[in-house]
């Protein structure tokens, strides 16, 4: 097992405070308190606060790039029909949604998304890249899927990829704002259903 590098720690830190409370409202010193770190380490690692943000946003964006290859990767390994695995990826997230729940509340792109104190282009960059990931992967996907069905309806395939990303990432939103863990689910299941609807499977 790898030991934790004092780089880590701080953006460990720093991830945490930021998703409870917002990347305006957190100090550099609290992050250094949370992180028992020293100033000294701090800059040695971040130029700046803004830094320390663009550092967490690249990080945040790897995993989940890394998180959806993987899902994809998975679907495609037991199903041989590009349809079948997009629905096949919905019911991998619906059915560990409530372990997703217990990570931190919230999206970490939303914390930078609405902030304004950031004002860096280059991280704005990296999340909307990471968005745009999405978009790419699932749109291939959703394209293999239409070309595998003759007759298949006229569907805006870009916005519909879309619609998944969204789905996922609103229904972090819902279950925080009511307090309701099953609204994940549930949410995953209606996008699970439309698939099944659109790609002529049985629904379930």
């Amino acid at each position: 097992m790898m030991a934790v590098t004092t780089r880590d720690r701080i953006l460990d830190s720093a991830r945490d405070l930021v998703l409870r409370q917002g990347f305006s409202a957190t100090t550099v010193d609290a992050v250094l308190a949370s992180a028992g770190s020293s100033k000294g380490a701090f800059f040695h690692h971040f130029p700046s606060k803004a830094a320390l943000g663009r550092a967490l946003v690249e990080r945040y964006s790897e995993a989940d790039a890394r998180t959806l290859d993987e899902a994809l990767t998975a679907v495609e390994q037991e199903e041989d029909d590009p349809g079948r695995q997009l629905i096949a990826f919905v019911r991998a997230f619906e059915e560990v949604a409530d372990e997703v729940l217990e990570a931190p509340p919230a999206c970490l792109f939303v914390s930078f998304i609405y902030e304004s104190e950031l004002g860096d282009e280059e991280t704005a960059q990296i999340v909307a890249g990471s968005i745009l990931h999405w978009r790419e992967r699932l749109l291939a996907k959703l394209e293999e899927a239409a070309a595998a069905r003759p007759g298949f309806p006229p569907v805006d395939l870009p916005s519909l990829a879309d619609h998944v990303f969204t789905v996922m990432e609103g229904g972090f939103l819902l279950v925080r704002a009511l307090d309701d863990p099953t609204r994940m689910r549930a949410q995953l299941a209606h996008l699970r259903h439309y698939l099944e609807l659109l790609f002529g499977e049985p629904v379930s």
